[in-house]
C-alpha cells in the first residue's frame, strides 16, 4: 500500500511543488486543495477575507473524500492549519500522514511575493501564521524547514519514512 499524504502549510510554503514532486516520486495521484474550494470560498479570498470554519466544511469534506478514494495512496496539498481540520480529513481517511511544510515569516512572504496571481494575497499571510496549530506528537507527520530546494524536501521526506519503516 502507497503512503497517503498531506503537504500542509500556510500559503507560500510550496505545499503545490513540493506535494506534486512527493506524488511523482512515490508513483501516486496528486491533487492540489485549492481545486476542491466552492466559487464562493474562492471569491471570499480574493476579496482578502479569511475563511471561517464554517465556509471550510464542505471544502474539507471534499478533500477527505478524496483521500478515501485513493486507499493505494495519493498526495495532497491542503493547509490543514488546524488540528480540527486534520481531524476532519483523519475521519475520512484514517491512515492520512501529514508533511507540513514550516518557515519564518520572512522566507514565507518572500516566497508569497514571488507568486504574481495567485488568489490568496500576501496580506493574509499573518492571519494564517495566526492559525496554524502545528501538528502534535500523537499526529502521524513529519516538519520539514521550507527553506531549501524541494528536491532536498522530497529526500528529506523519502529519508525520514525509510528510518521509520
Amino acid at each position: 500500500m502507497g503512503e497517503l499524504l498531506v503537504v500542509m502549510g500556510v500559503s507560500g510554503s510550496g505545499k503545490s511543488t513540493v506535494g506534486a514532486a512527493l506524488a511523482q516520486r512515490l508513483r501516486v495521484p496528486f491533487a492540489d486543495a485549492d481545486d476542491f474550494h466552492p466559487q464562493a470560498n474562492i471569491d471570499k479570498m480574493s476579496a482578502g477575507i479569511p475563511l471561517d470554519d464554517h465556509d471550510r466544511r464542505p471544502w474539507l469534506d471534499a478533500i477527505g473524500d478524496w483521500l478515501a478514494a485513493h486507499p493505494g495512496g495519493g498526495v495532497m496539498s491542503c493547509s490543514a492549519l488546524k488540528r480540527s481540520y486534520r481531524d476532519r480529513l483523519r475521519h475520512h481517511a484514517h491512515g492520512v500522514e501529514f508533511v507540513h511544510l514550516a518557515g519564518t515569516p520572512e522566507v514565507l512572504a518572500r516566497r508569497m511575493a514571488g507568486r504574481p496571481g495567485h488568489f490568496m494575497p500576501a496580506s493574509l499571510l499573518s492571519s494564517q501564521l495566526g492559525t496554524l496549530e502545528p501538528l502534535q506528537p500523537d499526529e502521524r507527520g513529519v516538519t520539514l524547514d521550507v527553506d531549501q530546494g524541494v528536491d532536498d524536501l522530497v529526500q528529506q521526506y523519502v529519508d525520514q519514512i525509510a528510518k521509520e519503516h
